[in-house]
């Protein structure tokens, strides 16, 4: 079943890279009693990852900002050592977004997000998509179509939705 508006996300735990190396996240305490953005991407270092829709976030930081989004939270099906060091790389970190890692593809799967692509190399991958979570629940939903594009799911599009 895929997730939409209106439904409760589930329990899951993401990683991060902290200071004494990888660290849980609970994603129910990063959503709890806040309002976030929660986007994700196929791979970290992908074209349109890194060229589209990680710097649509980064413009449209400030005017999430304003408009009381507490955090924007990127998450690939990559490691937290990758998702770390593609934060540096990006300036996603500069910017102030949480980059987190669902290494197994389990909170991608228990949202009904997952596909595999074998001949780009993705198995177990995510989806192409951005939701603002407003305490646990999800109150906008976009998901791309073609994982080669970003245009619905893009930083622009979100904000103009809340």
């Amino acid at each position: 079943m895929t997730i939409s508006t209106g439904d409760k996300l589930p329990e899951a735990t993401l990683l991060r890279l902290g200071e004494n190396g990888p660290e849980e996240v609970s994603l129910a305490s990063l959503t709890k009693g806040r309002k976030v953005v929660i986007f994700a991407v196929p791979g970290a270092y992908t074209p349109t990852c890194s060229s589209a829709h990680v710097p649509s976030f980064i413009r449209t930081k400030a005017a999430f900002d304003k408009k009381g989004v507490d955090e924007i939270i990127c998450v690939s099906v990559n490691d937290p050592f990758v998702m770390n060091a593609w934060g540096e790389a990006t300036g996603a970190t500069e910017a102030g977004i949480t980059m987190l890692a669902d290494p197994q593809s389990a909170f991608t799967k228990a949202i009904g997000m997952d596909f595999d692509a074998p001949p780009a190399g993705l198995l177990a991958r995510s989806r192409r998509y951005a939701m603002v979570v407003e305490d646990g629940t999800v109150t906008v939903l976009h998901v791309e179509q073609n994982p080669g594009a970003c245009e619905a799911t893009a930083g622009e599009s979100l904000l103009a939705e809340i």
